[in-house]
Parts: C-alpha cells; structure tokens; sequence
C-alpha cells in the first residue's frame, strides 16, 4: 500500500486485465514517485498553485498520474478516458478521495472541457496529462487553437514522445522546427522539464518521451489572427523544401507582393523564418 492507502500499480493492472491496447495508444506508467514529480512540475505555472486549482486530465489509465495530483492536493480532478476497464480501476480512486475525482467515458477530442468541469467557482484550470501518444499532437492542437485567448486553462504540463516534444520548442534552421513549434510558441512560452523513459512504462514503448510544460500568454495587438497565421504556415511548411516564392502560391494570391511587404526574402525557405516574420507574412497576407 501506499500512502494514499491504495495499492501498487502493477496490482491495479492485473486485477483489471488492463493489457495495454495499441489502438488507444496505451502505455502505463507505473511510478508514483515519477508521477508526482509531474504533478509538483506544474505547481506555481500560469501564477497558480496545483492545491487551488482544477485539474484536467486526459487518458488517465490505471491512475498513477490521478493518484499524484490528489496525494499533491489538487483541488479537484476531471478525467475523460475511453477505456471502460479503466474507468472502473478509477472507482478505487474515487472512494479513498471522496468529491475529488469526477471520470467521464468518451473520446476527449470531441469534449468540451469547459462542459465538463462546470462550476470552477473562480479557481483555475490546469491540464496535466499522460497523453495517449496517438492522439497527443491533435489535443495539443485543438487546446492551441480556441477561439477566446487567453484561454479557460492557466497552464498545460503534458507528456509527449520526445520527437513531439523537441518539435514544439524547436528554433528555426533546425530540424524539428515546424508547424507545431510555430503554433505553440506564437501563443505560449515551452519548455522541455524532463525526459522519461521507455522502462517507466508498462508496456515499455519503442521512444523516449519527456515533459513538455507550457504557459499560454497574451497576444499582441499587432499580430495577425490565428486562423490566418496557421493558414500560411500550413503551407509554407507543406513544401518545406521549396522556396516561400513557390510554395506559398498554394494559398491562391501571388506570394511576392507580400513577402516584399513582409521585407522577407522569396527564396527562403520556412524553416528559415522566425515566428516574427511569420507574424509580418500573415499580416501582409491578410491585408
């Protein structure tokens, strides 16, 4: 037992049959000790304290992640899994937290989160999960891209498979960098905390995945609208190899009268632009 009372991990995957499903993206971490440093990771991000606020989780699985965040003191802890094996190994949760943990059934690219929470009586909101690597980047994605910013969380502290991670705190000319860095920096400051491992996991995955944490902050005045930047990013990048004169033709207005405005150079390519000079490009697009 530990000392939340409950018991080990690997005693709550093979009492529930909890063999990992691939089609789910399913690995369990089985480290309490791990998961409560990611909890105490996302202490004080966004100015707000783990015990006043809501946590969002997404895949929570056998519940090593859940039973941190309650052992750290979050308030409370909303959890959306797809997996009804799961969701039953989380009723243990339940009972030893009283009105602490509320798990919902469904696919968590289709909540809305905000739905589910109800009621924050003015606390914030932080999502902190483990998410399923097949759908990791698309959660990153949609909680990227809400219309209203700053957003309805305060922070995000996620883990991801390395490559993702590195992708979404890349610096231009580099390999990784991309469309997810460019989306992710433009509204937010990222940063790598940590790296785990693949023996952390039950099964253990063929990557290493790492702790991305990442703090929205507010736009400027002068940037252009999301939905704008994103489209030519998109396709800057969907030609990566071929200069910005040539693959941004694909958004249907000659490109080099706004890459003049822009003042950027059209035989560039995308991975040579800041997230600035993407910010000037839309901008001149867009008007």
């Amino acid at each position: 037992m530990y000392e939340d009372g409950l018991p080990p991990l690997r005693d709550v995957i093979s009492r529930y049959e909890l063999n990992a499903k691939k089609s789910l993206g399913q690995n369990f971490l089985t480290d309490l000790n791990l998961t409560g440093k990611i909890a105490r990771s996302a202490e004080g991000m966004g100015g707000c304290s783990l015990k006043d606020s809501i946590v969002y989780e997404v895949g929570p699985g056998p519940g090593a992640l859940t039973r941190a965040l309650l052992m750290n003191g979050a308030h409370r802890v909303v959890a959306v899994e797809m997996d009804p094996r799961c969701i039953e190994a989380q009723k243990e949760i339940q009972a030893a937290y009283p009105g602490k943990l509320d798990v919902f059934e469904g696919d968590a690219l289709l909540m809305d989160e905000r739905d589910l929470i109800g009621d924050t009586e003015g606390r914030p909101v932080k999502i902190i999960a483990n998410l399923p690597y097949n759908v990791g980047t698309a959660l990153l994605v949609k909680w990227l891209t809400v219309s209203d910013w700053l957003p309805w969380y305060s922070s995000l502290t996620l883990m991801f498979q390395k490559e993702v991670g590195q992708r979404i705190i890349a610096e231009p000319r580099s390999k990784a960098y991309g469309r997810l860095s460019i989306l992710g920096q433009f509204r937010a400051d990222t940063r790598i905390m940590c790296d785990v491992p693949a023996r952390a996991f039950t099964p253990a995955p063929k990557v290493t995945s790492c702790i991305v944490n990442i703090i929205p902050k507010a736009e400027q005045a002068h940037t252009p609208k999301q939905e704008i930047l994103e489209k030519v990013v998109y396709a800057a990048f969907n030609q990566r190899r071929k200069m910005l004169r040539t693959s941004l033709k694909a958004l249907g207005k000659a490109p080099l009268p706004y890459l003049k405005a822009a003042n950027i150079t059209p035989t560039c390519r995308a991975e040579e632009l800041t997230i600035e000079d993407f910010c000037r490009l839309a901008k001149a697009y867009e008007q």
